[in-house]
């Protein structure tokens, strides 16, 4: 289910290619910086993307490496691109026509005293694993294998404030949604806030669940092909898309094990959620508490069920029974 450029006639043609050399990386919005790259409407970029941390990681780091990992080229990303005819008001419509991995990938969750993810509270030891990607399916531990839908955690253009702004939080032109859903095929509508729009994109995933709990998807390296049309006639006031999916890891209605998260405040019911799940995972599927937090990052979805029977509201987890293999202890 991953989106790779091995097609013979992929329909399109590849008009520019942005490597992720220094001199096309940037790790801070900032409407300044010089375009890496000016295109036209209409023009086809393939972007090369580094992973999250900038090249921290890799298929030998252990958990007590993460220990000095550091935040300051989070996130790497590629561009920017001057979009030629884009105006403040305009909106720029990306088509995310293909994301191809490198063959790896990890999730990782940081000490506890960082206060990163949804449960820092929970694990005081950083943890990690380095997922083996091989085509479309992601391998775990215990035969677990995860269907690989990949997507750009950030893409989205330069906002209109001066100065360098943090990339961790998303903004009304888009950056760091972490919509899985975003996924090739896909059409991504972001707000022009800036002359030229100043797009760019990175922080790729080559799976994550809806809510990614643990602070991580699964990282990865990877290239990213979207074509850039610049739309006068739209007005939105934040980001907006069109998508397939998938909705569920193998793209059709499917088995799944849900927890709930019941609490008068919506944070603390997801977080519910996602203890009761994993806690579920550890005594049902034979998984460390470490293991279960970072699949569920991986491959849990978070649903708010009901916002509406106050005092207490439901906050829902679900896991796919499918990437468990058959030999699995049944629920």
């Amino acid at each position: 289910m991953s989106h790779s450029s091995n097609n013979s006639d992929p329909g399109y043609t590849v008009d520019h290619h942005l490597s992720d050399a220094d001199r096309n990386i940037h790790s801070a919005w900032d409407n300044s910086l010089e375009p890496a790259l000016t295109v036209t409407d209409g023009d086809v970029v393939r972007f090369e993307c580094r992973d999250a941390v900038d090249g921290q990681i890799d298929v030998e780091t252990t958990a007590e490496d993460v220990m000095g990992v550091s935040f300051d080229p989070v996130h790497p990303l590629t561009g920017p691109v001057y979009v030629e005819g884009a105006e403040p008001g305009d909106v720029l419509e990306v088509d995310l026509l293909d994301l191809q991995h490198k063959g790896w990938g990890y999730n990782v969750y940081f000490p506890g005293e960082m206060g990163l993810g949804l449960l820092p509270e929970d694990f005081e030891d950083p943890g990690i694993h380095i997922w083996d990607l091989q085509g479309d399916v992601g391998k775990f531990v215990n035969g677990i294998e995860v269907p690989l839908d990949p997507f750009p955690g950030v893409i989205g253009n330069a906002p209109a404030e001066d100065g360098e702004h943090d990339t961790l939080p998303p903004r009304s032109v888009g950056g760091n949604m972490d919509v899985k859903h975003m996924t090739a095929g896909s059409t991504v509508r972001l707000p022009v806030e800036v002359e030229g729009a100043l797009f760019s994109t990175g922080d790729c995933h080559a799976a994550q669940g809806d809510g990614e709990v643990c602070v991580t998807g699964v990282e990865a390296p990877m290239f990213v092909t979207a074509r850039f049309r610049v739309r006068k006639d739209l007005d939105i006031e934040q980001p907006e898309f069109t998508t397939t999916g998938p909705f569920t890891p193998t793209g059709v209605d499917e088995p799944m094990y849900a927890t709930t998260g019941i609490d008068a405040d919506l944070m603390e019911a997801t977080k519910k959620a996602t203890r009761h799940m994993i806690t579920h995972l550890h005594d049902h599927r034979g998984l460390t508490r470490g293991e279960a937090y970072i699949l569920c990052s991986a491959a849990m979805d978070l649903k708010i069920s009901e916002v509406v029977d106050a005092p207490n509201w439901t906050v829902t987890a679900y896991i796919p029974e499918s990437i468990f293999p058959d030999s699995a202890e049944e629920n």
